[in-house]
């Protein structure tokens, strides 16, 4: 796995009102799908609804020690490189809490957490191109 985070992704408990709190900043933002997307340097922030974060990862427990409402992902350059990541995850002890699968964006990710229960989502993800150094910039979806 490369030494490299993409996406933040926060979950929301309002997804408008959370947008309109980042606008209000002087962030500009896209919203597809229910989720919006922040370029925000070399990263993209994203919002997210935070049940459907959840419910994305295969996680069930959200109580006061379960999810936190914070995903870190890494977007890579195929989908074998999901599934060689994934394993290698497990094999160093993260716990894998979605097996990769197709995604409804047309991609492939699963997601796993380390041993302090930190989400991670490793995807691939046509849509959203790597640049030579691995950094992601967010299309237009306009």
């Amino acid at each position: 796995m490369e030494q490299r985070v993409n996406i933040i992704t926060l979950g929301v408990a309002d997804l408008a009102q959370a947008r309109t709190f980042y606008e209000r900043l002087g962030w500009r933002g896209q919203e597809v799908q229910e989720t919006v997307f922040f370029q925000a340097g070399a990263l993209v922030l994203v919002l997210w609804g935070r049940d459907k974060l959840a419910e994305d990862a295969g996680l069930t427990d959200r109580g006061a020690d379960g999810f936190g409402g914070l995903g870190l992902a890494q977007n890579v350059r195929s989908r074998a490189e999901v599934d060689e990541i994934l394993h290698q995850a497990a094999e160093a002890g993260a716990t894998v809490t979605r097996p990769a699968r197709e995604t409804f964006y047309g991609g492939y990710a699963g997601y796993f957490t380390d041993p302090d229960g930190h989400l991670w989502e490793i995807a691939w993800n046509p849509g959203f191109p790597l640049g030579p150094d691995g950094s992601l910039t967010v299309p237009d979806f306009g």
